[in-house]
């Protein structure tokens, strides 16, 4: 029999799936992770693996939900080891959206729940799902504490000047319309890196964040707090991403509802699902067949990569101002951690005019996926250093769920 230290189970839900993980907190060991998908079709199915083995996949059933599989994972995948399942003593739920309610990871109850109701409207597509999530995790761990860690909690030290935005008062107090951002936990857990990798305190450092995957966005974090953020109200603002088109011109909507005869519902979806880098590059929402056609010299493709460069450097270039001195920048996610085109592109745009060189040999060979977390990619005369760090949401929900543990 298998002995374990205490973990927590990591839970992310969607519309449609469950991803889970356990983990030991403490050095982020995996000893089981899976993901349930299709859930409320037909071929609703789970799929696992053990300490990184081999993935096992099994039907759920038609019409299977999110209760029905996280049931499967406790009665089916963990009898398999039961030391394993008695050694959680957490869950951990990331949640999206926690308005300007939580600025923490917080011990989820009734009261939770219903607050976590209250902000859908900022997150429609995924609180619903996660309070599925929740309920579901409730029924079948009903002894361990369940922590909601959120999405926006981290931004929640953003002051008014960053937050807020210039429309009548009323739509603030009354509608909460400010910035909320993204992607919290992601940029925390980078900043705290990148600390690392510098060798100085987190409350002395000056880093710009970059979390870069099919949704994207871009963090000030000035002695381990947020002080700005590139996504706003909705995760659709600020850098152009996989199928969204990032900050644009609110007229455009007006345009296309009186022009095109559009309704608001309808550009949302282009804008939110049919925009981006698959819009301009008409060819994915996927960098790496963007990136095998900008070396063919397909000119959508370059293009593509050409305005997602620029628009990343425009906004690191702006965080210079509330920063004041930079210390690090930080590029994650699946392009910032892949994509040494990509990253080479944005650098380049910085080396100007604020002399952020990139060693191109380092660029090249720096794939974290391949096992090494952390890796520095800026020349040794650079300005500023630049660190790709794989980042470890699931280990940042971990940690926080651990924390309510007595």
């Amino acid at each position: 029999m298998n002995n374990y230290p205490k973990t927590a189970l990591v839970v992310n839900c969607g519309s449609s799936s469950v991803k889970f993980a356990i983990l030991d907190p403490k050095d982020g060991h995996v000893f089981l992770n899976g993901l349930a998908e299709a859930l409320g079709l037909e071929d609703a199915r789970i799929s696992w693996k053990f300490n990184g083995g081999d993935k096992t996949e099994q039907s759920l059933g038609a019409g299977a939900d999110h209760k029905k599989a996280l049931e499967y994972l406790v009665k089916n995948v963990l009898a398999k080891d039961q030391a394993l399942l008695d050694s959680i003593v957490a869950c951990g739920h990331r949640i999206v959206q926690g308005g300007d309610i939580y600025s923490e990871p917080t011990l989820i109850n009734d009261e939770v729940e219903e607050n976590i109701r209250k902000v859908i409207p900022f997150a429609p597509l995924h609180n619903p799902a996660h309070l599925l999530g929740i309920d579901a995790a409730r029924a079948n761990f009903p002894s361990i504490p369940h922590v909601a860690v959120f999405d926006t909690a981290f931004h929640q030290t953003m002051p008014p000047k960053a937050y807020r935005y210039a429309i009548p008062e009323e739509y603030y107090t009354d509608l909460h319309l400010r910035k909320y951002g993204a992607h919290g936990t992601s940029h925390m857990f980078l900043s705290q890196e990148a600390a690392k990798l510098l060798g100085k305190p987190l409350e002395q450092t000056n880093i710009i964040t970059c979390h870069l995957g099919n949704g994207a966005s871009v963090s000030a974090v000035k002695g381990g707090k947020c002080i700005d953020t590139s996504m706003g109200l909705t995760p659709l603002d600020g850098l152009i991403m996989g199928t969204r088109c990032g900050s644009i011109d609110a007229s455009v909507v007006f345009f296309l509802c009186d022009k095109m005869g559009m309704t608001p519902e309808e550009v949302k979806e282009v804008f939110n699902k049919k925009s981006g880098m698959l819009a301009v590059s008409g060819v994915s929402s996927d960098f790496r067949p963007i990136v095998a056609g900008y070396n063919e010299g397909n000119e959508r493709c370059k293009l593509a990569l050409e305005m997602y460069a620029y628009r990343l450097a425009k906004f690191i270039a702006s965080y210079y101002v509330p920063l004041g001195h930079v210390d690090a920048i930080v590029l994650s996610g699946g392009v910032g951690e892949n994509g040494p085109t990509t990253r080479k592109l944005v650098l380049k745009e910085l080396e100007e005019s604020f002399g952020v060189k990139i060693d191109d040999a380092a660029n090249e060979h720096a794939k974290v996926f391949m096992g090494v977390d952390k890796q520095t990619i800026s020349a040794p005369d650079s300005s500023v250093k630049v660190f790709v760090i794989a980042t470890n949401e699931e280990l940042m929900i971990a940690r926080s769920a651990m924390s309510f543990v007595k």
